[in-house]
């Protein structure tokens, strides 16, 4: 080849960006561009000429495997492409490189040498380190974070999920990235959720609220959605979302709900939620022209049974009173313990002589428990007042004092009865019982 053409050849192996050598069989330098000179310490390249790199870098601990590399190539005529990391005799910073080597041969296919081409990839590696570390970092914080996380794109596949949307789902956090909603949940859940994430893609508005689904051992279980429209990774439009899960304080606000209207000893409805139940059926049976009717009750003699026997008998008592009404009554009747030892029933549909019927079976069947199995020979009684909603009454405040009026003329006759008073019949009832 003409000296000049050699002259040229070797400047542009200068300029290609590349550390490039060629070594003979002993992995003795033949020749290294500006890169490698540079590496080396800027000697001139005759001082390189017959030398190892060894004898100019201190490899350490990584020189086996160099060495090992080498032989791989000059003894095997294997080409390798691999990472290699070495210190820079400048600067003594550890660099690292992607580094191929492959064999030289002459005319007869002998090995005569080794040919190497590597590219510095240390700020590449950093990078790439430092983004794994980020992604450790936030994968330590989501999987930790007592919530549901997940990103999911505008094809409805999810792009992310954390540790806990993988639990709920049942499946290994690799099993959801890259899935369809609709291949882990129900389809009319999914199907309901792209709808609420259609109109968040649209819109690009966040959307917060309440939802239910049903986890993976088939548990209803309650969250709580902040989702967040996103730009996505080279703006494919997806979907951030964080869910708390509200299972155990929606529990806990439906336990309040309850007490807030049931009665703590008996579990019926009490009072207060009574008159609201009351009021609103009232209005509906108005409405639609049906009947509506009331049962009021007392138990007889109640406070003989507390001074006799002690108060917790008595509570047993009020209990195994409401059970033998349950067993008595339809799904949308409603039973109240409106005092003491008072209850109402609400009968909707039910005309008066058909809710005198059921306050009869009632007081029947109460005549013969033993509402205390600690003492069997305890029996109850209880009066009962009846009454049917009146075409003059306003509302459900006068029907309930009727019923309350006729209650008291069943004590007043005796107890242990029911006694039926329709609206506009008059009724004498005395003091003192």
């Amino acid at each position: 080849m003409p000296t000049s053409a050699i002259t040229d050849a070797r400047l542009l192996l200068d300029e290609v960006g590349a550390f490039v050598y060629t070594t003979d069989a002993a992995g003795r330098y033949t020749y290294a561009n500006r890169l490698v000179l540079e590496l080396l310490g800027n000697p001139p390249l005759a001082a390189v000429v017959g030398k190892s790199f060894t004898d100019f870098v201190d490899v350490g601990a990584a020189g086996d495997a160099l060495r090992e590399t080498d032989l791989r190539v000059l003894r095997d005529g294997e080409t390798l492409a691999r990472e290699e990391t070495s210190s820079s005799r400048a600067t003594g910073e550890l660099r690292t490189y992607w580094s191929i080597k492959k064999p030289l041969r002459d005319a007869g296919g002998a090995i005569v040498g080794m040919l190497g081409i590597s590219h510095d990839i240390t700020e590449k590696k950093r990078l790439e380190d430092q983004v794994r570390q980020q992604k450790e970092l936030l994968d330590a914080v989501l999987d930790n974070v007592q919530g549901l996380v997940y990103v999911k794109g505008a094809n409805r596949r999810f792009l992310y999920a954390n540790k806990h949307l993988a639990t709920v789902f049942g499946r290994p956090v690799e099993a959801i990235v890259g899935r369809l909603d609709s291949e882990l949940m129900p389809r009319e859940a999914a199907d309901a959720f792209w709808e609420k994430d259609k109109h968040m893609l649209a819109t690009g508005q966040p959307y917060a609220g309440e939802e239910s689904l049903v986890d993976a051992a088939g548990q209803l279980r309650h969250y709580w959605s902040v989702v967040v429209p996103w730009a996505g990774f080279d703006g494919m439009p997806a979907l951030i979302g964080l869910i708390t899960d509200i299972t155990e304080l929606h529990a806990l606000k439906e336990e309040l709900r309850q007490q807030a209207h049931s009665d703590s000893l008996t579990g019926v409805a009490n009072r207060r939620s009574f008159f609201e139940s009351a009021e609103r059926e009232f209005a509906r049976s108005r409405r639609h022209g049906t009947p509506l009717s009331v049962v009021a009750i007392d138990l007889d003699h109640f406070k003989q049974i507390n001074d006799g026997h002690g108060h917790p008998v008595g509570d047993t008592v009020l209990r195994g009173f409401v059970l033998c009404c349950q067993r008595l009554l339809r799904e949308e009747d409603l039973c109240a313990r409106t005092g003491g030892e008072e209850f109402c029933i609400l009968l909707p549909g039910t005309d008066a002589e058909a809710a005198w019927a059921v306050a009869e079976r009632i007081r029947t069947e109460l005549a013969g428990c033993a509402l205390s199995p600690e003492h069997p020979a305890l029996r109850v009684t209880a009066s009962f007042g009846v009454t049917e909603m009146g075409a003059a009454d306003t509302h459900f405040g006068p029907l309930f004092s009727r019923a309350d009026r006729a209650l008291y003329a069943a004590k007043q006759q005796g107890r242990n009865r029911s006694r039926l008073l329709r609206a506009g019949e008059a009724v004498a009832v005395a003091s003192g019982l």
